[in-house]
């Protein structure tokens, strides 16, 4: 097969996916007050997933989530995480991820090893993945899903606004358990120059 035929072999096999927003969640959990848990979502997210379905592993993600979409229903502590203690959204007004390597871990399952970045800093986390499966849309278009989780420290990330309580314990807990449900919607294919 030569050089020409390979490319075009390549391109059949690998696809882009534009992660739609409107269909697509963010979501987060933590400890308050050391005896509930506080769940909110970031709802502006975007980016795109492209699908190497020959060879998982050449796959690749790339999200970008709007610091400012934040949502907790409580107008004020959402205000709070946007500000210089959490988030600074008017500062870093994007989280991203961006992936190194996808690593398949069983039927529909994958590893995705990335760069997350909030606030500036950059560190390394592995999502846990799981393919939901594909539908054609009423519109012609095709859509996959995932579902993908992680937890991370968020002292890592230089989120370490806290506050000590009298009855020892603090008002945030560090372990932040990340929830992705992810929609895309097929790209075109590229036309070979």
């Amino acid at each position: 097969m030569g050089t020409a035929q390979k490319e075009l072999a390549t391109a059949a096999v690998r696809t882009t996916w534009q992660i739609d927003p409107a269909h697509t969640e963010a979501g987060f959990a933590v400890r308050h007050l050391m005896v509930s848990t506080v769940k909110g979502r970031f709802a502006g997210v975007t980016g795109r997933i492209v699908l190497d379905e020959a060879n998982p592993a050449q796959s690749s993600v790339e999200v970008t989530i709007a610091a400012a979409s934040i949502d907790t229903r409580e107008e004020k502590r959402d205000a709070h995480l946007r500000s210089a203690d959490f988030f600074d959204a008017e500062k870093y007004p994007a989280l991203t991820f961006r992936s190194r390597r996808v690593e398949p871990a069983g039927e529909g399952r994958f590893r995705v090893v990335g760069d997350l970045t909030i606030k500036g800093v950059t560190r390394e986390v592995v999502l846990r993945v799981e393919d939901g499966g594909r539908a054609q849309d009423p519109w012609g278009g095709e859509r996959i899903g995932y579902s993908a989780e992680t937890k991370i420290d968020r002292r890592d990330f230089g989120l370490t606004w806290n506050q000590a309580l009298e009855t020892g314990g603090v008002v945030v807990g560090n372990e932040v358990r990340i929830l992705l449900e992810v929609e895309a919607v097929r790209q075109a294919a590229e036309q070979a120059a």
